[in-house]
């Protein structure tokens, strides 16, 4: 017989692990497909109208140095593991990978991904599949919208197929809100990761013509909406309080494809815009991988907050693992920074000093500070990047010339050195992953050598 005193430890052990479960947040990553760093409002749109992001903004604070990778499976793969997509393999990212989701599983966390998955080559290998990378339910898309038809899975089985783009984000936000009805009672990380506005574009026929930005701003405004349907959501089941949200992009838009991008869409517009930063998607410039970024956490989030910390998706493992007591793997490198007091407004620089800036496997910049040198003899590009600067070191003042417009370089040898150095102590691994978004080459490839300035 089990001694009644016993019977009351066990209850109480159980009401600890309930009680320390409530402590715990709950984490929303929203992730969207190609959204320039100005298409919100609260980043200076004056076409496209994106009044519920514009009030996250207000409720949250707003990262003005924001940084995703500059292409999407690369950058999802930093976003999951905290680690540089030459370690995780962006679209290659390998099983043995950690993802935030394995982290938060173990402590208890429902997990779940609705959208753009991206780092299983587009293919269905189910042990690099979101159920066996940490998440308890998936429904999405192993690739993009770049065919213009979609395939879904459940899971690790396929489900079903969509032509109609303008039907995608409401589907994945109805998704997203029967998981918060379903998992209200238990802390839960939801990851989702928009299929807009990648490749071809589409919007509703309730949003259909509506905005000033042509196909793409309609686009735009109908995730504005269902972004506030979300929100509104957690308002009404009571989680507003207990939950971080996070929206940020996974790289700058495709403003630099236009000419293949204009007759997909008879000639409509299916792109947005860099705002004041050079180039776009693919680029080692600012418009390539800054992105808006905007994290609410009613209490412990300072509200009405506008900070240009340098700030990265590859600190989100780190960060939310810290508040979700988590403990980091100790047998690989991470990247990224524990945020906390970053994000609590306890810290006005964060704790991350620099950003390297990757263009496939090959490193083109790093930043420090207001400071950002582009590396000299620069081998690899996205055929879509027009504007490749020049073959010699670059270095801009960010803090004064956001735009990269004038490169100072030859006034400032020292600030080159500097960073040069920076680029040089990167801890390269002894193998590269192929860059392909398919399955044409899987097999890891040697590392190539990579010159750094002063080489």
């Amino acid at each position: 017989m089990i001694s009644l005193a016993r019977v009351f430890v066990r209850i109480a052990a159980g009401l600890l692990v309930v009680a320390n479960a409530m402590a715990r947040p709950n984490f929303i990553v929203i992730l969207t497909d190609d959204q320039g760093y100005g298409d919100l409002g609260c980043f200076g749109s004056k076409t496209i109208r994106t009044p519920r992001l514009d009030r996250f903004a207000t409720e949250g604070t707003r990262f003005t140095s924001f940084y995703a990778q500059c292409v999407c499976g690369p950058s999802r793969s930093a976003l999951l593991t905290g680690r540089e997509p030459v370690r995780s393999g962006g679209w290659s990212m390998p099983a043995s990978e950690i993802t935030i989701a394995e982290l938060l599983q173990r402590q208890g966390y429902a997990t779940a991904c609705f959208g753009k998955w991206d780092v299983s080559n587009r293919a269905p290998i189910i042990e690099r599949m979101p159920n066996a990378q940490g998440f308890d339910h998936f429904y999405g898309t192993l690739g993009g919208t770049d065919s213009g038809r979609v395939e879904f899975y459940e899971n690790n089985a396929p489900v079903a197929e969509s032509d109609d783009m303008g039907s995608l984000t409401r589907t994945l936000t109805d998704k997203a809100i029967g998981f918060l009805r379903t998992n209200r009672d238990r802390p839960f990380f939801l990851y989702l990761p928009h299929l807009m506005f990648h490749s071809i574009v589409g919007a509703s026929s309730e949003y259909r013509g509506k905005s000033k930005g042509g196909l793409y701003g309609d686009a735009v405004e109908e995730l504005d909406f269902q972004t506030g349907r979300l929100l509104d959501a957690l308002d009404e089941l009571g989680l507003r309080d207990n939950t971080l949200v996070i929206y940020t992009s996974d790289n700058g838009t495709w403003s630099n494809n236009r000419e293949k991008l204009g007759p997909r869409h008879h000639g409509e517009i299916a792109w947005g815009s860099s705002g004041p930063l050079r180039e776009a998607k693919g680029s080692s410039y600012e418009g390539g991988s800054r992105v808006p970024g905007l994290v609410r956490w009613p209490g412990h989030v300072p509200a009405g907050r506008v900070s240009d910390a340098i700030f990265s998706t590859l600190d989100l493992l780190p960060t939310v693992g810290a508040l979700a007591g988590c403990a980091l793997p100790r047998d690989r490198i991470v990247d990224g920074f524990d945020q906390t007091e970053l994000l609590l407004g306890r810290s006005d620089r964060g704790a991350r000093e620099h950003f390297f800036y990757f263009v496939q496997n090959e490193l083109h910049a790093v930043r420090q500070g207001s400071w950002k040198l582009r590396l000299p003899d620069r081998k690899v590009f996205y055929e879509y990047v027009k504007d490749r600067g020049t073959n010699e070191a670059e270095l801009y003042d960010l803090a004064a010339d956001i735009g990269e417009t004038r490169n100072i370089a030859r006034e400032n040898p020292a600030v080159v050195a500097q960073l040069s150095a920076i680029a040089g102590s990167f801890r390269w691994p002894e193998k590269l992953f192929e860059t392909n978004s398919g399955l044409q080459k899987t097999s890891p490839a040697s590392k190539p050598k990579v010159k750094k300035s002063g080489d």
